[in-house]
């Protein structure tokens, strides 16, 4: 005879965190869904080289923000903290 489990008045069902981890004794591995081919929309050359043009605009620009806030903190620590 299985046991009951437990009902509580605020469980609506959803997983937290899923504990099927591969290794523990209660794992099944699941099948994994077959990947879909849709690479999304075809781009001509020009639209290619704009959006790599954009891609990397970005990078520079966090880039860039990683390395000016690199710079200040060695001059404060050349001039004000280290003097």
């Amino acid at each position: 005879m299985p046991k009951k489990r437990k009902q509580y008045g605020d469980d609506d069902g959803r997983t937290v965190a899923d504990m099927n981890v591969e290794g523990m004794p209660w794992y099944v591995p699941k099948r994994e869904k077959p990947a879909a081919d849709d690479d999304g929309p075809e781009l001509d050359p020009a639209q290619k080289r704009t959006a790599m043009r954009g891609m990397l605009a970005a990078a520079l620009l966090i880039a860039g923000i990683f390395i000016v806030g690199a710079l200040l903190f060695i001059l404060f620590c050349l001039f004000i903290w280290l003097k």
